[in-house]
């Protein structure tokens, strides 16, 4: 929360914002460290009970008084530009809902920017994430998104699935006319506070959900959806075959991660070159066998999702 709030007192072009910090019932509150900002930020410090992200987020969007609201995590530090950047792109063409893509400070761990690289290249994520602005509709995610309050007001905002409340808010503002669109210059340093278990717990959740979400909103399905759970398995029949005399195969995986860590050495250095594989494939492997256990539950058994995967859903209290 500090390297935030320090960011955001560097910001340029003196464009006026308030800061609506809400802490989601944290054992470790921040309000002393949001006191030290008090002299170059126009803070207000709101303290709840656990409900979850989407609750928060909409909590702090009924609390503040701006009519269009920034919406980052407490582990992310914006450049110095990025308001200019913002209100440029909007002036210029005007949405009700943006996002922005997240990169790597070059103080980040080998490994955080290893994990940053897979959930953001377009080798591994194809550019939904922002790293790619050939997109036909570009969703948002909340740790670095935009949104006004005509459209919060006419959503609801937030639900209570988490992850997933950021793609379901998106979807619901295009079922209402909403455009969306990515900004591409207004990037965050997204400074994950992640290990290599915690990685799978996260993109495992991401494949669960992705089923959830595309229940809800039929229209929304994409093959590649699937992509992680045939890559997973076409890798293990690839080396089921090898005592068989198959190599082509696992020829074709080898090219594939050969790839990924010549473009993230390029980008960063041979380490998270080499870490970046084993991202890569702890990502697949676990959003794909997130994807296939919520199928089997929720579209081949016919299971309700809150009865299933309990753990998704933060209840109101």
């Amino acid at each position: 929360m500090y390297r935030l709030l320090e960011s955001l007192s560097l910001l340029s072009g003196n464009l006026p914002f308030e800061v609506v910090v809400v802490e989601d019932g944290s054992l470790n509150r921040c309000e002393l460290v949001c006191e030290r900002f008090r002299k170059s930020l126009t803070i207000n410090y709101h303290f709840k009970q656990n409900t979850g992200p989407g609750d928060s987020r909409n909590y702090g969007m009924r609390v503040a008084t701006g009519n269009y609201f920034v919406i980052l995590d407490s582990d992310c530090v914006v450049p110095p530009a990025y308001l200019e950047v913002v209100d440029a792109a909007l002036k210029e063409d005007f949405v009700h809902c943006y996002g922005g893509p997240d990169t790597a400070h070059k103080r980040f761990s080998n490994l955080q920017k290893a994990i940053n690289y897979t959930m953001t290249s377009f080798w591994t994520t194809g550019g939904v994430r922002g790293g790619s602005e050939q997109l036909d509709k570009f969703q948002p995610r909340s740790f670095n998104m935009g949104l006004s309050k005509d459209a919060f007001n006419k959503t609801g905002g937030f639900g209570r699935i988490h992850p997933g409340e950021d793609p379901d808010l998106v979807l619901r503002m295009w079922h209402l006319g909403y455009r969306t669109k990515l900004i591409s210059g207004a990037f965050v340093y997204h400074e994950r506070r992640i290990s290599w278990r915690l990685f799978y717990k996260q993109v495992h959740k991401f494949g669960m959900v992705r089923v959830i979400l595309n229940k809800w909103h039929t229209t929304s399905g994409r093959v590649a959806y699937a992509f992680p759970s045939v890559f997973i398995a076409g890798l293990l029949a690839s080396l089921l075959f090898l005592p068989l005399g198959y190599y082509m195969p696992i020829f074709f995986y080898g090219i594939y991660f050969l790839v990924i860590a010549i473009d993230a050495s390029a980008k960063n250095n041979i380490v998270v070159g080499a870490y970046s594989i084993f991202a890569a494939l702890v990502q697949f492997t676990g959003y794909g066998l997130g994807f296939l256990v919520s199928f089997y539950q929720i579209m081949i058994r016919n299971k309700q999702e809150q009865e299933v995967f309990p753990d998704l859903f933060f209840k109101k209290k």
